[in-house]
């Protein structure tokens, strides 16, 4: 179990009535809950969202708040501060005063940082510290008018060749104020995709999807995400940039193996992180698995950090791997599929 999780059943005399588990892990705390305790979940990892549906849980995969009320909230600390503002407002604005929020994370998660931005909320008391982690409880004084989800984009403007975009990130979605390093470097090499059904695995803001819609009006892109904010960012981006929504499919993934078969090309500068942990898995799921979602001359691009060992990977399935640009600590990696 989360060491999160134990910390939280440490306190569960604490809890009551409908509580909603906010970014918890897959993990058993759900079922370990006294029977006094009505657990929903929500959460915007599609991977653990899944898990929860298998256990048969009241499970919400969405950047929006259950359409449902709740008698205590247990916000598990996400990595982005600007996605937890978003989770307090958003729960201030469900919540009637009086009811508590309950807040855990581990110390070097932020925990303590997350805590003070609790404090302006009401009273606040630190209910348990263990396992190297920390959990909170705050009884709610004030309550606040629920913002539109427009009120919490971040956009900024890029331009490669004669292509403009303005893209539009959601709070905890990667690179939410700035185009990353890697992207920038991909980007000018993707004028010579092969066109057709192409698909975006880790599409984050939409940067990608965004510049295959226009450099070609007959692609059809498939966003590919696990994070229900990133796939909402995405579908933002087209909208705000007129990009036909015809062109769009986004689609939720846990990795490549749920990607459409028959694809003419494959990008993605993959993600390699869960939460503040460092995880690998999708990358390299990535290169073993590409392969077999490709049509029969089908493309894969991908950047990624110069020190990870993908080409490898790549050439096991592939037969070969081209490097088309090393620079700044990052490589993009091109192979075709054959017959």
């Amino acid at each position: 179990m989360d060491p999160r999780s134990e910390v939280v059943l440490r306190q569960q005399q604490f809890l009551s009535g409908k509580v909603l588990l906010i970014n918890a892990p897959a993990d058993d705390l759900a079922q370990a809950l006294p029977p006094n305790v009505s657990v929903s979940i929500w959460t915007w990892n599609f991977a653990d969202h899944q898990y929860f549906e298998q256990q048969r849980f009241d499970t919400h995969f969405s950047v929006e708040f259950p359409k449902a009320e709740f008698d205590q909230v247990i916000i598990f600390v996400p990595k982005s501060k600007e996605l937890l503002s978003y989770i307090l407002h958003v729960v201030t604005s469900h919540l009637p005063q009086g009811q508590s929020i309950f807040l855990v994370g581990e110390k070097k998660g932020g925990v303590e940082r997350a805590a003070k931005q609790l404090q302006v909320l009401g009273k606040t008391l630190k209910l348990d510290s263990a396992r190297h982690c920390q959990l909170w409880q705050c009884v709610l004084a004030k309550t606040e008018s629920l913002k539109p989800l427009r009120h919490w984009i971040k956009s900024y403007k890029v331009q490669v060749n004669q292509i403009e975009l303005e893209i539009c990130a959601l709070p905890g979605v990667f690179s939410q104020n700035h185009l990353d390093v890697g992207t920038a470097i991909l980007l000018p090499y993707l004028n010579n995709i092969k066109s057709g059904k192409l698909a975006d695995f880790g599409c984050g803001a939409g940067v990608i999807s965004a510049y295959l819609a226009k450099l070609n009006q007959k692609n059809e892109i498939y966003a590919l995400d696990v994070d229900a904010f990133a796939l909402r960012s995405t579908e933002l981006t087209f909208h705000h940039n007129g990009l036909d929504l015809d062109q769009l499919r986004i689609q939720a993934v846990t990795g490549i193996h749920d990607a459409p078969p028959q694809l003419d090309a494959i990008v993605s500068n993959p993600p390699f992180h869960q939460g503040i942990h460092t995880d690998y898995a999708a990358s390299e799921g990535l290169c073993q698995q590409a392969k077999r979602h490709l049509s029969v001359h089908g493309e894969l691009w991908m950047v990624a950090n110069r020190f990870l060992n993908y080409p490898f990977l790549i050439e096991q399935q592939f037969g070969h791997c081209n490097t088309l640009a090393d620079q700044q600590g990052f490589k993009v990696l091109y192979a075709h599929a054959s017959q």
